[in-house]
């Protein structure tokens, strides 16, 4: 459009006033972006000369003195907020320079927090020296729009609840403190959905965000850790309702993860032995992981009703009920381990069913071998806890070969038909 306004403009059928109305808006709706190249490695040459200079200062650190030391862990963290007020003043526009000179920074103050607790031998634990460190980061978040600053916070913080909830549970440290940092980004990150969709930063958001909370939910598992499965099942619900709901369907990580998780999980409970464990457990309906796979299951089933009534002309996907399913079969399975693995084994092989044949009239060969995979991982997991003989096992390998390519003949065959 923009491309053809100057042979608009020569033939007289808009004004030159028209034309910069046009330009202006159209660069508003879709503003140009900037040197993805420059922008990633002024990031990674950031990082790297951070690095370099511990490093260098590491080689020769026993021969220094206190004071020096003192000087040296300081000289980092003031070239860093140097390099972000200049950023700030001269270059406010520059993705490139902010999201370097943030990445620096925020290297620098843990490198800074770091050498000062050595020298002084200031002592601590690693989980307070990780929360420190990201409280002091976070500012830069949003004085200097960084999206780098974002993600690095986000993992600190993930480390910061695998520390405090699976390493050192008893050394100090809250892991439930995670979800409330987590608020801190989460403005950030909106505003990068809602007007940088398809920027780099929003998809590496999407993907770090959701592994980090699928790490973080770990940590509530104390007593009661089965009822973690209803809140893992549920958790991945939610994601994939979440990306039917508010994501495009190009790139979706929320449907991606949500899809695959649940898939997972039905696969690895096909087994029987985590049924024949729920029977011997003490299950204790107080428990704190009673009542986040509540919450999470209340939310995912609250999202599912939401968008039934935002777009009640959408096909049914059945992966996003399989959680409220799979509370079902987990209750069945207090009762009755040998039903409980039936109906998961089925459910499972129902998805696999279902998503090559979802394939096949999308005539969409990822997603009809995904569906074929679904069955051959439910295939292989049988092959090591069933009697079967290796005459049958063998027999049903080739059933699946022969499946695999008789479905990929027939789609490129409907394929060149379709095109002649």
């Amino acid at each position: 459009m923009i491309k053809d306004l100057p042979e608009l403009i020569e033939a007289g059928i808009i004004s030159e006033e028209t034309a910069a109305q046009i330009r202006h808006y159209y660069f508003q709706k879709n503003p140009q972006p900037q040197n993805r190249l420059l922008i990633a490695f002024g990031i990674l040459g950031a990082l790297l000369v951070g690095l370099g200079i511990i490093l260098i200062i590491a080689h020769n650190w026993d021969e220094l003195s206190r004071w020096f030391k003192t000087v040296l862990a300081f000289v980092p963290l003031v070239a860093g907020q140097l390099a972000c007020a200049y950023t700030l003043q001269k270059k406010p526009d520059s993705i490139a320079w902010r999201e370097a000179s943030s990445a620096f920074l925020f290297m620098s103050v843990g490198a800074c927090i770091s050498l000062i607790s050595q020298i002084y031998n200031l002592g601590g634990s690693l989980a307070s020296f990780l929360l420190a460190w990201m409280l002091l980061c976070s500012p830069l978040i949003y004085v200097m729009r960084s999206s780098i600053a974002s993600l690095c916070f986000i993992i600190g913080i993930t480390y910061y609840a695998s520390e405090t909830g699976y390493w050192a549970r008893y050394d100090g440290g809250n892991p439930h403190l995670y979800w409330v940092l987590l608020l801190i980004p989460l403005p950030h990150y909106f505003q990068l959905f809602k007007h940088h969709v398809s920027s780099n930063f929003i998809a590496f958001h999407h993907r770090i965000i959701l592994y980090s909370i699928l790490i973080a939910l770990g940590t509530v598992a104390k007593n009661s850790e089965a009822f973690m499965a209803i809140a893992y099942m549920s958790l991945f619900g939610l994601f994939y309702l979440i990306g039917s709901v508010f994501i495009a369907e190009v790139n979706n990580e929320y449907k991606k993860i949500g899809g695959f998780g649940t898939v997972a999980m039905l696969v690895v409970f096909s087994f029987k032995w985590f049924w024949e464990e729920l029977n011997e457990q003490n299950l204790i309906l107080n428990s704190p992981e009673f009542f986040v796979a509540v919450l999470i299951s209340i939310l995912a089933l609250a999202l599912f009703f939401y968008k039934q009534k935002q777009k009640p002309n959408a096909p049914f996907d059945p992966l996003e009920l399989v959680f409220v399913w799979f509370i079902l079969i987990f209750v069945a399975g207090m009762g009755s381990y040998v039903l409980a693995t039936v109906l998961t084994n089925l459910s499972a092989l129902a998805i696999g069913i279902y998503t090559v044949v979802r394939g096949s009239k999308q005539n969409h060969l990822g997603i009809l071998n995904y569906g074929l995979l679904i069955i051959t991982a439910l295939i292989i997991c049988r092959f090591f806890d069933t009697d079967m003989s290796f005459v049958a096992r063998g027999f049903l390998f080739v059933l699946v070969g022969v499946g695999f390519f008789a479905a990929n003949y027939s789609m490129f065959q409907k394929r060149k038909k379709h095109e002649q």
